[in-house]
């Protein structure tokens, strides 16, 4: 049953492979109940490991999604039928947008 109560556990929050940062999270009693039967279920030897591993698979995640939309940008622009910009014309368009950027902020 999931109440309004939360529960804190201590985790360790990786910075550098060999650094450790303390750092504590509230989770739902649910939540905390799914990651007591991970680690009693042997899948994972500890709740530090699981909080570890999910954070890795997210921000893979969310880097794959963001090199996803990169690549979608640039097939679109291959497929763009309307003619190439030689580079020189297109490093001045960029050199003449960031100048007026800049003096107008």
């Amino acid at each position: 049953m999931v109440t309004d109560t939360a529960f804190f556990m201590k985790m360790t929050a990786w910075t550098e492979p060999d650094m450790a940062e303390p750092l504590q999270v509230t989770l739902p009693e649910d939540l905390m109940q799914e990651i007591a039967a991970e680690v009693e279920s042997g899948a994972v030897p500890t709740p530090d490991e699981l909080i570890r591993q999910a954070l890795a698979t997210y921000f893979e995640m969310d880097r794959a999604a963001r090199i996803e939309a990169v690549r979608a940008r640039v097939d679109a622009a291959r497929r763009d039928p309307r003619p190439s910009v030689p580079v020189k014309e297109a490093f001045e368009r960029v050199r003449r947008e960031v100048s007026r950027r800049h003096r107008s902020s």
